[in-house]
């Protein structure tokens, strides 16, 4: 994960326990899940609404192609 060892992680989470102390890390963890679960949906509807884009666009090149091919 990131390159960093076991010794490292359990290093941060010591850290992190002395900064938040014990009773403030499952709500820092809560936090931190919501943030990733609605950067992950952020990026699912970015995501889709490229697809539709360039499936609009490819479309539109299609039917103009054919349009072409009749004239």
């Amino acid at each position: 994960m990131f390159g960093l060892g076991g010794q490292e992680l359990l290093l941060i989470l010591f850290v992190v326990l002395l900064f938040f102390g014990p009773s403030k890390l499952p709500e820092l963890a809560r936090g931190l899940g919501k943030g990733m679960r609605e950067f992950k949906k952020a990026q699912a509807d970015l995501e889709n609404e490229f697809n539709k884009a360039v499936d609009t666009v490819a479309l539109k090149d299609d039917a103009g192609a054919a349009a072409d091919k009749k004239t």
